[in-house]
């Protein structure tokens, strides 16, 4: 049987390695542009203008002419059934909305203007609590399950614990991805990467609370066992489940990248990044985990420091 626990300490170091470049680039982003992160303007303030067309209109285009009038940062959403836009833009006043709206006419037709507002960052505060709250949820919804589910099983607490720290693996990495591509591509975070997370947190909780339920059935299966060689071998049997579950997904929000809108692009790019990296720590984070915590690496790592 293949010994994939054995090289634990080498998953250790993968993810040490990644989860430092994350924090150095949140260090250098909080000392030059004043976040950990190049924040968007549902955080900061900006501008609202939706419209709808005669005819059906290129995002694209739009955007392109929106850049050329001076707002690189702008943001274009194609809505209804493809005559409407959704601009957002840093603060935009009056008078260059209309000029905006006379060149973009003169372009796709008559433009009716149906929103016009200035965005505060309000949005992105509430935003940023209900994801805060959504991931407290979660980790008490999972020390519950865990509870429950996993109560005959000695050290049940270790599970939730987990489960818990991998899931604040995935968050940490992914706001050091946003971060070093605002340094670097200027990508900025708005409440659709929020969402993002969300969505990754719940994928790869549930990925690997299915390996640790597969512990659990063989614990009581093959008593006498070393705990190390009952989770690789949970490990194995739940492996080939996890990496076909999680490369139907990646598979299509690859071709949704290559072929999808711009609008929504680097939404989809942070959830591959999220749902590869979140199906790495289930398998190689979390459940090495237990098996360090249940030999007592854990506590001589600490006793060395």
């Amino acid at each position: 049987m293949f010994n994939l626990i054995q090289k634990r300490r080498w998953y250790f170091l993968i993810s040490a390695v990644l989860l430092g470049l994350g924090i150095v680039a949140m260090i250098y982003s909080l000392a030059t542009l004043g976040s950990p992160v190049r924040l968007g303007i549902d955080f900061t303030s900006g501008s609202l203008l939706e419209l709808r067309f005669e005819g059906p209109v290129d995002a694209d285009e739009v955007r392109e002419m929106v850049t050329n009038a001076g707002f690189a940062d702008a943001t274009v959403q194609r809505v209804g059934e493809g005559n409407q836009v959704v601009i957002r833009t840093k603060t935009m006043d009056v008078d260059t909305k209309e000029a905006l709206k006379v060149e973009l006419a003169g372009r796709f037709g008559s433009a009716t203007e149906l929103r016009y507002e200035n965005v505060g960052p309000t949005i992105g505060r509430e935003t940023t609590r209900a994801a805060v709250l959504a991931i407290i949820a979660a980790s008490v919804a999972i020390l519950f399950f865990i509870a429950i589910a996993f109560r005959k099983v000695p050290n049940a607490f270790r599970y939730g614990v987990c489960a818990i720290t991998k899931m604040f693996h995935d968050v940490i990495f992914l706001l050091g991805v946003a971060s070093l591509l605002g340094l670097l591509a200027g990508w900025e975070v708005d409440a659709l990467f929020l969402t993002a997370v969300v969505t990754v947190v719940g994928f790869s909780v549930q990925d690997v609370i299915v390996v640790f339920d597969r512990i659990r059935e063989n614990i009581r299966r093959r008593r006498g066992e070393p705990y190390e060689t009952i989770v690789n071998r949970s490990l194995l049997e739940t492996l080939h489940r996890s990496l076909a579950t999680q490369l139907n997904a990646i598979f299509v929000m690859i071709a949704i990248i290559f072929f999808g809108g711009a609008t929504i692009r680097q939404f989809m790019a942070v959830m591959l990044i999220g749902m590869v990296t979140g199906t790495y720590s289930s398998l190689f984070f979390a459940v090495p985990m237990l098996v360090a915590w249940e030999r007592g690496e854990i506590g001589r790592l600490f006793r060395r420091a």
